[in-house]
């Protein structure tokens, strides 16, 4: 019960930080402050999942996080993600993990886009 306690004033305040961000730090962050406080209800392992399934899908990345904006956009549909229980038991496999074996990956599309822009 504690914990939950302290998750729940822990996220007061980050909302709170975000809130007072000026929007000159909203500008370096290249986000606005709704995409901000929408990173906040997200799970916090958005970044190694989106890293780890592009890894799969042969986007290394540095090229993931080349495009700003397109990194928002991959942790975005990740975090609003409903198959985060599939997710996990691909990604379980580790190297073993192939592209076909994430058929219900929302940013599929955009790792393949990704790997045709590199190329």
């Amino acid at each position: 019960m504690f914990d939950r306690i302290r998750s729940l004033i822990d996220r007061l305040h980050e909302v709170q930080e975000v809130n007072s961000l000026s929007d000159r730090d909203l500008d370096d962050l290249g986000m606005s402050r709704e995409q901000v406080l929408g990173f906040l209800k997200m799970p916090r392992d958005i970044s190694e999942r989106v890293t780890a399934m592009g890894r799969i899908f042969g986007v290394p990345e540095v090229e993931l996080k080349r495009d700003h904006a397109q990194w928002v956009d991959l942790l975005t549909v990740c975090g609003h993600c409903a198959d985060r229980a599939a997710c996990a038991h691909v990604l379980a496999k580790g190297t073993a993990a192939q592209p076909s074996d994430a058929p219900f990956c929302g940013n599929r599309d955009s790792f393949g886009a990704i790997i045709v822009n590199a190329g």
